[in-house]
């Protein structure tokens, strides 16, 4: 072995993430308290991950269209239902939901139960909205729908006008 190959630093690779229960950053809005389990800063920015507990009675936000990424929605328990256009879907525990870039969607817990959801982000860059609407809060200004609009704006999301 040489002097040199002895004396250099070992190659590290990707560095593996590792997030326990009870850990992760946590984002509350509302009657939505979020852990993000992953923000793309281990994925190279190609995924993130959020568990979502929708407290009962919870309304999502507006119908809306992102222009970048995929959204997927895994419901771990309870009934969430999807609104994508002018068709609902209620999707119980062990449903999975996929909308794609451009289709108009919207989501709420109608029911008295908390309902839990797993959701994905390909890429990752949808996080930081709900990190700016947290932000909006934590300022002690209103959430209000402009508010909502203007950090969608951000992340290549707009609202579905045509469907109101």
């Amino acid at each position: 072995m040489t002097e040199e190959a002895r004396n250099s630093e070992p190659q590290t690779g990707p560095t593996l993430s590792v997030v326990g229960p009870g850990e992760g950053e946590t984002i509350v809005l509302g009657t939505t308290r979020m852990r993000v389990l992953e923000d793309g800063s281990h994925t190279g920015h190609r995924l993130a991950i959020t568990e979502s507990v929708l407290a009962p009675h919870t309304q999502g936000p507006p119908q809306h269209r992102h222009g970048l990424h995929d959204e997927g929605f895994y419901v771990l328990s309870g009934t969430v239902r999807f609104t994508v256009g002018d068709e609902d879907h209620d999707a119980t525990t062990g449903t999975l939901v996929m909308v794609p870039p451009g289709a108009p969607h919207t989501f709420a817990n109608r029911t008295d139960e908390p309902a839990v959801l797993l959701s994905t982000f390909t890429p990752d860059l949808y996080v930081q909205y709900f990190r700016d609407l947290q932000e909006v809060l934590a300022d002690g200004r209103p959430l209000t729908p402009q508010a909502n609009v203007d950090a969608m704006s951000r992340y290549a999301t707009e609202p579905a006008t045509d469907l109101d």
